[in-house]
């Protein structure tokens, strides 16, 4: 990164009430020298894609562990691409079933980490794929 820093937008979709491991995440991005905003639990599709739009992000990190994530990624990265942010990068986390990553990955989430992913291997993904604000 030459002159900027990546904004990670750290989002919480649906009716999901655990937020350690997106709480983890979020400061791990941020010891790393992002700068990282965090929805809160309980977010809709639509209020994610505000909050992105909002804060001039470049990477959507979504943590999801009710089993929606079939239903809600794909919706994300839609009305991210509606609002005009199809640059915007959406990764997800949390219990994803192996089965359901390419289906995934062909709705346009970028990546999808497992459970367990070390956090300097999400930095390193996220540095490598995002462009800091700043750069051009």
């Amino acid at each position: 990164m030459s002159g900027g820093r990546v904004r990670v937008l750290v989002a919480k979709p649906g009716l999901d009430g655990h937020d350690r491991g997106a709480k983890v995440i979020a400061r791990g991005l941020r010891d790393a020298g992002m700068e990282v905003i965090y929805t809160g639990l309980h977010r809709t599709p639509a209020e994610i894609v505000r909050a992105a739009l909002d804060e001039d992000v470049q990477v959507v990190g979504v943590s999801i562990l009710s089993g929606a994530h079939n239903r809600l990624l794909p919706e994300i990265v839609a009305g991210l691409r509606a609002a005009g942010l199809a640059d915007v990068l959406v990764v997800a986390g949390g219990i994803i079933p192996d089965e359901d990553v390419p289906g995934l990955l062909a709705a346009g989430v970028a990546c999808v980490f497992a459970p367990g992913t070390a956090i300097e291997a999400i930095v390193s993904w996220v540095r490598a794929h995002a462009q800091p604000v700043g750069d051009p």
